[in-house]
């Protein structure tokens, strides 16, 4: 198995993006600077701030700070907690001389000042009330606190809030903000730091006011020669949370959260996803690090050296390897490439090539695999990575193959007729028929219909009952609002939400399917909008097609309204389904004869 966190090793064929980012960060005219490292979650931002911080790991004139807002965020205000950060890297990377120590010092009584202004509401009493603790500068807000539990007094906000008004004036304010940008760059001068270069990883985790704290705190430093700030995170989350701090003023047609993201953020850098070639690189990399443990520093070394010839369409071959390593495992080598072969295209184009979703599915393959030998069971790795792909993308599927392999020892009879594309003798699997990427899963390596599957479906027992990757996967910023707009039930919402079907990736809108779904079976009265809602999002997806009218099939026939099959109906027109629908709607006028003339009717029409 794999570890589920960042790496210096580009597997990801990141390096340009790595060399342009330092070319921003050695480049004197651009100095200071904040550059945004822009990827969905998972896509691989931490791993490119991995491979910086290695790249200048020699350098004596850089130093280089990690910062992690989303381990603070519930012990100390963020503000603080990245100026204390970056003073105590400065005080542990570099001999301080006496004039450095010194200001030191001064810094972090500032720092301490800041801290009370941030916190004051929450701790900041002033003396008045708690009797004298001395100047500012000596204060800090354990002090604080402790003398106002001692004092045992009790106060309000409106009293903490006009004694700090009082106490932290305006002008005392940005007395200190300059004496703190003016100090700290005589102490990278006194440092001999001539590049101080800090990544803020991991800031779209956080909540919004730890977001728009850390990126006001970078503002301290936008000049301050000789600093860079990199931030790592899903862009549309910190626009989100400056979104949330200030509304939009109406009629001013401004996106706040952009234009503030844009002032703040000079140099955006976006991560792409990867492509077939690309994520057939990753995985194909993945497992010869599993396979060949000995020999994989030289194996990696020597393909990256080789994809620099055509990195674009690259391919791992056998060939390529097997001339190079001449003593490696045949048998081995082989397996891994048939498997990175047969999952990379598919994980691509489905995971919108997202490295994260990748290797969580890797390691589900790989613990599965190591479940079986623990029970001493021979599984092949081919075989069960096609069926991890129906389990995870289509779930309906991987759940009727598996109540067909269980009553017919291991072995359905409709996988053998749908191998053999007799389609018209199949019946539990027939909705499924016109599914284009269905039948390229039917027809891939390995084929299933002589292999008996009981095994296979032993270790997959909790995904029967429940979505096996669910609790691996939160949809992205954009698939939460398209479902809030799906569920808003407003058409205006809807048609804007349906829009934007192609700017996700087909796990989610899958995911975005089956949520909307759950609540239509959940519910005691089926509400009308959210049915229209499921029925055009399933329309406007081609792959959702079948998968659509798969759970509709299941609503029971009392569930169904006069008022929904004009909507049913439209949906197997626009989809090609109009038989399958008739079909449908013919069952639930038998079983509830009211709805009979309607449908009757409606279908007429069409």
């Amino acid at each position: 198995m794999w570890k589920d966190s960042e790496t210096y090793l580009d597997l990801l064929n990141f390096d340009y993006l790595v060399e342009v980012t330092k070319d921003i960060i050695e480049n004197e005219d651009l100095s200071p600077c904040t550059i945004g490292v822009y990827g969905d979650w998972g896509s691989g931002k931490s791993s490119l701030v991995e491979m910086i911080l290695k790249s200048y790991e020699c350098n004596e004139d850089f130093l280089c700070i990690k910062f992690n807002g989303w381990l603070f965020e519930d012990y100390e205000d963020a503000k603080t907690a990245l100026l204390g950060t970056i003073i105590d890297k400065i005080k542990e990377k570099r001999t301080l001389t006496v004039k450095a120590e010194a200001g030191v010092k001064k810094l972090l009584k500032n720092i301490n000042y800041l801290d009370l202004v941030s916190k004051g509401l929450k701790y900041g009493v002033d003396f008045m009330l708690t009797g004298g603790l001395g100047t500012i500068a000596d204060i800090t807000l354990n002090q604080v606190a402790s003398k106002l539990k001692s004092a045992g007094q009790e106060v309000n906000d409106e009293e903490i809030k006009k004694v700090l008004e009082g106490t932290f004036s305006k002008e005392e304010v940005r007395k200190n903000l300059r004496e703190f940008q003016r100090d700290f760059e005589e102490l990278l001068k006194e440092t001999k730091i001539k590049k101080l270069v800090v990544f803020i990883d991991e800031l779209d985790r956080c909540n919004h006011d730890t977001i728009l704290e850390t990126l006001e705190a970078i503002r301290l430093f936008l000049f301050t020669k000789g600093t860079s700030f990199i931030i790592g995170a899903d862009e549309r989350q910190v626009m989100y949370a400056v979104g949330k701090r200030f509304p939009e003023v109406k009629g001013n047609h401004l996106d706040i959260g952009k234009e503030y993201l844009e002032k703040m953020i000079q140099y955006p850098i976006k991560i792409p996803q990867l492509g077939i070639y690309e994520m057939d690189f990753y995985i194909t990399s993945l497992f010869l690090q599993e396979t060949f443990k000995k020999e994989y520093a030289e194996i990696i070394e020597f393909l990256k050296e080789e994809r620099e010839q055509n990195f674009i369409k690259f391919e791992i071959t056998y060939d390529l390897i097997k001339d190079k390593f001449e003593d490696i495992d045949e048998d081995k080598l082989k397996d891994v490439l048939s498997v990175s072969k047969q999952l990379s295209s598919v994980l691509s184009n489905r995971l919108n090539g997202n490295p994260r979703h990748c290797k969580r599915f890797l390691n589900a393959l790989s613990m599965r695999m190591k479940m079986s030998k623990f029970k001493n069971i021979n599984l092949d790795k081919k075989v069960l990575a096609k069926l991890m792909l129906i389990e995870y993308f289509k779930d309906d599927v991987f759940k009727k193959i598996g109540e067909l392999q269980a009553n017919e020892n291991g072995k359905p009879e409709e996988i053998k007729l749908i191998e053999e594309n007799k389609w018209d003798e199949v019946e539990a699997l027939k909705l499924w028929k016109d599914d284009f990427w269905l039948s390229n899963w039917i027809n891939s390596e390995p084929k299933l219909s002589d292999i008996d599957l009981q095994n296979y479906f032993y270790f997959t027992r909790e995904s029967l009952q429940t979505t096996f990757f669910k609790s691996s996967y939160s949809l992205s910023l954009e698939a939460e609002n398209i479902l809030k707009g799906l569920q808003a039930g407003s058409d205006t919402l809807r048609n804007e939400a349906i829009k934007k079907s192609k700017t996700i990736s087909e796990f989610e809108s899958s995911e975005i399917l089956k949520t909307l779904f759950v609540s239509i079976e959940s519910s005691t009265e089926i509400d009308s909008n959210l049915l229209k809602s499921f029925l055009e999002w399933g329309e406007a997806n081609e792959n959702l097609h079948s998968d659509t009218l798969v759970k509709l099939s299941t609503l029971p026939a009392k569930a169904i309204k006069f008022t929904f099959i004009p909507n049913i109906v439209e949906f197997g027109k626009a989809t090609g389904k109009l038989e399958d629908i008739k079909e449908l709607t013919d069952k639930w006028g038998k079983e509830n004869t009211r709805l009979k003339r309607t449908i009757e009717q409606e279908l007429k029409q069409k």
